[in-house]
């Protein structure tokens, strides 16, 4: 895993900011930062050394007549396969790497190599002679890609501090905005900044002459399978059958991502998705070492108990990182620094602590992300199933509305965090399939949102102004999958676009790049998703189970105390450390009158009252808005306070 940057120019003074860029990169490849100009473009790379980790290796990559050049971040699992085919056909090879694979493949197929690879990956072909330019991402946005065009220039990196690097326009996209108080993170294919877009999931950009570039037009050459219930219905295998080959696809994608030249290891929460990962890795490596967090002072989110069990059961070297809230709030300022674009998920504190402690044991870890999304792990996806049982769902909401209207809704404790999620269950439940979505992805409701915002950036997105146009336009896009005569395949579906690329690959991709680590997730091999969303959704979820299929599939392999257990997540101290160690942050700087006046993004009057509710003896989930506003002026006073 690496980091890669990119730029066309005519400008040679833009052009001489590439190594500036590509040092900026240095976390996500601490091994080696390495440019190349030519006329009109630079690239960059910074190395982490995975595959062949000489030098010969490294990046920019040519080929032996310099034509072509190469920057990649990922790796391709098959690229042995493919070797030997290109050998065939006559190429010869200086290197051991898939970066070399990655580039004759490309001089081959032109973007029909896309087609080819399995792996997880986003890489730029630069061809001299034609003076064109191909950038592509993976299938399912494992990896991360943003690119600048302001109509002269053209700029491309694996993160947005990159681009900060260069002379651009930092205007703030409003929609984006609204979106990410919403939602704490901004989804695809938008930024936060009204010139930057993310490449999406199963998509390139080529650029047929780098001297006239007219217009970015994105290509998709892969789709998640979007059937629907009568044609699975159909087809899908029965299942027995189904259970039988979800285990031989994962047990192959497993050791497809065991392969390395330097140390690998896997995530290990003790839930049924990294347990199964571990288990498999296991069978194909005898020394695997296991990585857990545990929380000494917050034992309702402590689940080292159940990674003890697995990696007792499965006889892995299991290491376990048990952290305090003051180890937490030291951490606290790094993780900020890193935030290159406002994400307020405060589970990535976490994340980034196990990654820098596996960091000291291993280069790479496997971990179980994307199972929850594709085999409906969630709370939601019960709550979703359930509200389309008329019976049930007229049930709750007729007698539960009124008192969990009435009672605390809160994050910090068992009871109280089971009311918010009911509260919230009742609020979505007699709405549209689309609407209930929205709602239940939401952590602000847009009259909330608003609120928060100066007079000059409201909008109501009842109203036809031009941005309520765009967030409509946006919203509808993003939930365009979900039928009205759907099932809940439509939600996990969406939950792949929406949720997991932009907020669980973004957290995990982030903070572990923060630590030169690489997370591979094994259930998202295209091959999976595809087998996945040709399942019935009976073999997913019943009334008294979710993820039945593949719980199913492993029952005899792992604990039993592992199966159908409540899922916590984790929810870091931050009512805490606002009302203590970060309360003269709050009051004195980035949530100070004079900050958000000069700031001019915010209200004062909804910034005060929200204070108000956060230091009072009922703060509610107050906190998460807050820390949602901290993160943002964090990232304002770092790279927009010019």
């Amino acid at each position: 895993m690496c980091g890669i940057v990119g730029i066309i120019s005519k400008n040679k003074e833009q052009l001489t900011q590439i190594k500036l860029a590509t040092n900026a990169l240095a976390k996500r490849g601490p091994d080696n930062q390495q440019t190349v100009g030519f006329e009109q473009i630079a690239l960059g790379h910074a190395r982490l050394s995975i595959i062949d980790t000489t030098k010969g290796a490294n990046q920019p990559f040519t080929d032996n007549e310099n034509r072509y050049a190469l920057i990649f971040n990922g790796e391709i699992y098959n690229y042995k396969e493919l070797k030997e085919e290109l050998l065939e056909d006559g190429f010869s090879f200086i290197t051991n790497s898939d970066t070399e694979v990655l580039l004759y493949l490309y001089i081959k197929y032109k973007e029909d190599c896309l087609e080819k690879l399995n792996g997880f990956f986003a890489f730029s072909v630069y061809d001299k002679y034609e003076g064109s330019l191909f950038i592509a991402r993976d299938r399912m946005g494992i990896k991360p890609l943003l690119y600048y065009y302001d109509g002269a220039d053209f700029i491309f990196s694996s993160e947005l501090k990159a681009i900060f690097k260069f002379k651009i326009d930092k205007t703030i996209d409003q929609v984006s905005l609204f979106n990410y108080l919403q939602f704490n993170y901004i989804p695809t294919n938008k930024s936060i900044l009204t010139k930057v877009n993310k490449l999406a999931p199963g998509h390139f950009i080529k650029i047929n002459n780098i001297n006239c570039i007219d217009e970015i037009v994105e290509s998709q050459y892969y789709e998640i399978p979007y059937n629907d219930k009568e044609t699975i219905q159909k087809t899908a295998l029965n299942y027995d059958k189904s259970k039988e080959m979800l285990v031989g696809l994962l047990d192959d994608s497993v050791q497809k991502r065991l392969v390395a030249d330097v140390p690998v290891g896997t995530f290990l929460s003790g839930g049924v998705d990294s347990s199964i990962i571990s288990l498999l890795a296991k069978r194909h490596k005898n020394d695997l070492s296991t990585f857990s967090i545990g929380y000494k002072d917050e034992p309702f989110f402590d689940e080292t108990n159940y990674a003890n069990a697995v990696a007792k059961k499965i006889g892995s070297n299991h290491h376990i990182i048990s952290l305090t809230n003051d180890e937490l709030y030291e951490n606290l300022n790094d993780i900020l620094d890193y935030i290159d674009e406002p994400f307020a998920d405060s589970s990535a504190i976490a994340v980034y602590l196990l990654s820098k402690y596996t960091k000291k044991h291993v280069t790479v870890a496997l971990s179980g992300d994307g199972a929850d999304e594709m085999f409906s792990g969630y709370n939601k996806h019960m709550a979703d199933f359930k509200s389309r049982h008329p019976g049930i769902k007229e049930s709750i909401v007729k007698a539960g509305f009124p008192i969990w209207n009435k009672l605390p809704k809160s994050r910090n404790s068992k009871l109280f965090n089971i009311n918010r999620q009911l509260y919230k269950f009742s609020l979505g439940a007699n709405l549209t399939n689309k609407e209930r979505y929205w709602q239940w992805a939401s952590i602000l409701n847009e009259e909330k949102a608003n609120y928060l915002l100066n007079e000059e950036l409201v909008f109501n997105p009842q109203r036809l102004s031009d941005t309520a146009h765009e967030y409509k336009k946006r919203k509808d896009e993003l939930l365009k999958f979900i039928r009205k005569d759907g099932d809940l395949n439509d939600v996990l579906y969406t939950d792949m676009k929406m949720v997991l690329v932009n907020d669980m690959l973004r957290k995990v991709d982030g903070m572990s790049m923060a630590n030169s680590l690489e997370v591979r997730v094994p259930f998202l091999d295209h091959r999976i998703v595809n087998f996945a969303f040709n399942l019935p959704r009976a073999f997913k979820i019943n009334a008294d189970m979710k993820k039945k299929i593949l719980q199913d599939a492993f029952k005899e392999d792992l604990p039993e105390e592992v199966y159908n257990r409540p899922k916590h997540g984790f929810e870091v101290p931050l009512l805490n450390w606002f009302k203590n160690e970060l309360r003269d942050t709050i009051e004195n700087d980035l949530l100070s009158l004079k900050f958000i006046e000069e700031q001019e993004v915010f209200n004062w009057s909804a910034i005060n009252e929200l204070k108000q509710k956060l230091y009072s003896s009922n703060p509610e989930d107050s906190h998460a808005t807050v820390w949602a506003l901290i993160v943002f002026n964090s990232w304002w006073k770092k790279y927009m306070n010019d």
